[in-house]
């Protein structure tokens, strides 16, 4: 078997092996292991496919993966399920006052009251999410 083959199956198995990890440690050595593959192209010596698989790898983990780890870590991330739900617009299937209602919210049956106690919607009104309290959500009439 050609040796850049058995670079490239070293360099596959550790990308999917990182995706196990998600540490980006053994993406580095992937990357490695790539340039290996196409050094191998060009040279026949196994010495030069092996320090160019270590001196790739060796740059990777020291200046490429500091920088994406920062950016990975840097992000907000995801919005919280709950807030990513304010703002949007529901359905009122049963009435919603003080202590009772229902909406639909995205396709799903939420539990609702309205934001000001006095309010009172009835099933078909369109209503807006105010913010979800615990397993409810806080809903007042589209303007």
């Amino acid at each position: 078997m050609p040796a850049a083959l058995l670079w490239l199956i070293a360099a596959l198995a550790l990308a999917g092996a990182e995706a196990l990890t998600g540490d980006l440690f053994l993406l580095m050595l992937g990357g490695g292991a790539l340039a290996a593959a196409g050094s191998s192209l060009i040279f026949d010596d196994l010495w030069v496919h092996g320090a160019v698989f270590a001196v790739v790898s060796v740059l990777l983990l020291v200046l490429v993966r500091p920088a994406l780890r920062r950016h990975f870590r840097s992000g907000t991330g995801l919005p919280d399920p709950a807030e990513a739900l304010e703002g949007k617009t529901a359905l009122v299937l049963d009435r919603v006052a003080r202590h009772e209602g229902q909406v639909k919210l995205d396709g799903e049956v939420w539990t609702a009251r309205p934001l000001n106690e006095s309010d009172i919607y009835e099933p078909g009104d369109n209503v807006t999410v105010v913010h979800i309290d615990g397993a409810t959500a806080v809903v007042q009439k589209l303007a």
